[in-house]
This record gives structure tokens, sequence and C-alpha cells, in this order.
């Protein structure tokens, strides 16, 4: 009897994670052999962690909040997007060199433009944060050629700094990339982004409505009830909201085809995990 390959979400908190049940849905449609856990890393403790798990034979592992920018560091060979991004969400454990990859920009891209229908050629887009998250997401959301990408963050430095890293790959796609204060990030924009923890903290949204153009989009890269009071927010200013289980579920099938090199559907998957989280199905 085959032994299924081990692979885990790791980061801290990690017990509320949804991967585990999509990557498992993944292998049954596709007939891998798979076995995905989740792995809980002391905040101190991450690389170690991370090392004890793939010598127990282990074949790769996503990377989720707060050790994107350390699982980066881990590994030996980076795909462009993940030394474009600084940041890591997923790692194969390559016996010549670990491998670290950022599928996040990917499936976000993906979920707006295929699973929400939203195009985002010649729009103006607002990402909100400079963290992990939108690190992980800029190179991907220039590479769909928006007209304008505004990057707002508490601490303008910090949003510089992403800009200026992405400068010339927005050169190269024609995108007009600015950074921006949380107190003037502009008006109107087509589609915004949330890409900071302010919906898992529950603090608010940290910009105005007038950075909603009316029916645009506007997605919350959390999801399920963290995600609720963005959603509330930007329907009540006559957006479209969105939450980030669609990011999930497309990030998802990247690192799994990365991983096992067959590509799962995305779309029954996202159906099943929708009725999950909207509690329409028991766990």
């Amino acid at each position: 009897m085959t032994t299924a390959d081990r692979y885990a979400v790791a980061g801290n908190p990690v017990e509320h994670s949804r991967s585990p049940l999509i990557h498992a849905q993944f292998a049954q449609q596709t007939g891998q052999s798979v076995d995905y856990g989740r792995l809980l890393c002391p905040l101190d403790a991450f690389k170690p962690h991370i090392r004890a798990f793939a010598e127990q034979g282990a074949k790769g592992c996503n990377v989720t909040v707060p050790f994107k920018f350390e699982a980066f560091e881990l590994a030996t060979h980076r795909t462009p997007r993940a030394e474009l991004a600084q940041a890591a969400n997923t790692l194969r454990f390559d016996a010549e060199g670990w491998l670290a990859d950022n599928t996040d920009g990917v499936g976000l891209v993906r979920d707006i433009t295929v699973n929400a229908g939203v195009p985002l050629a010649g729009q103006r887009v607002l990402l909100l944060g400079a963290g992990g998250a939108s690190a992980g997401v800029l190179g991907p959301l220039i590479e769909a050629c928006p007209a304008e990408i505004v990057v707002a963050n508490r601490t303008v430095a910090k949003a510089a700094e992403l800009v200026q890293r992405h400068a010339d790959w927005a050169a190269q796609h024609g995108v007009t990339l600015l950074a921006r204060g949380l107190d003037l990030p502009g008006t109107a924009f087509d589609v915004f982004i949330n890409g900071t923890a302010a919906s898992l903290s529950g603090c608010g949204i940290p910009v105005g409505a007038e950075v909603l153009k009316p029916g645009c989009l506007a997605l919350d890269m959390m999801y399920g009830p963290a995600a609720q009071a963005f959603l509330d927010w930007a329907r009540a200013h006559g957006a479209i909201g969105r939450d980030g289980l669609g990011m999930l579920v497309e990030q998802a099938a990247e690192s799994f085809a990365l991983w096992r090199g067959v590509r799962p559907d995305t779309a029954p998957v996202l159906a099943h995990m929708r009725a999950l989280v909207d509690g329409s199905q028991p766990h």
C-alpha cells in the first residue's frame, strides 16, 4: 500500500485554516495520494520547525501569516514571482534544494477576473497595505495591466519601498504605480483590495468610502466572519463586496499544481467551500 505524500499549511494561528479540506478535494478529484494537515509553528522558531517537518519525509508546505518572509529565506531556489514579492506562501522540499513560490497573486487575479468576472486591464486599483499579503499579490496585479495601482499604507515609506521594488515590472507593463498614505489614498477606484489585517483584528476600515467608485469591486483577502464587517461596509457604500475565499482556493490550486504536476478544477471546490463558509452545509 502506497504511503500518501505529506504536506501541510504552516502558520500561527493555523487551526482555523480551510486549506486541508481544499487540498483533500483536489487530491480526490485528481487521483493524487496526498496527506495534507496543519502545522502550528512557534512564532520564534518557524525555520527549525519547517526543517523538522521536511526531515520527517514531507514533500512541501503552504505558509500563512506571519511567516511568508521567513519562508522565502529558507529556499535555495525561488520563482520569479517569489523573488519579486520577497515572500513565499509555498515551499517544495526538493532534494537538490528547496523551491519557494508565491501563488497568492495569481490566485487573487484569477478570482477577480474569472470567478468574479471583473476585468483588471485598464482599471484603477487601490491596494491597501504593504505587508506580506500585498507584497505577494502586487506583481501579478501589475501583470494584469491595470492603468494604475495605488499602494496605500499607514507608513508611506513601507509602501514606497514595495512600489520601488516593482517599478521596473510596472514600467514593462505600462502600469502607473504609486505609494500613498491612508489619509489621501485617492478616490473612485474601480477595484479596491484590502491586504491589511484590519478585518482580522476587527479595527475597522482604515480609509473612507470615497475610495469606492459606485459599483466597484471591493475585495477583502480575509474570508468568513473576519471579512463580514468589510463586506457590509462595501455594500453599504454601493460597492460589490467579495471576500478572499476564491483567492484561497485559486492560490491553493496553483500550489497543488507546483507540487503534483496536475491542475485541479477549482470551480466545484470553490462552490463547496462557499457553501461551508456561508453555513448552508455541515462541516
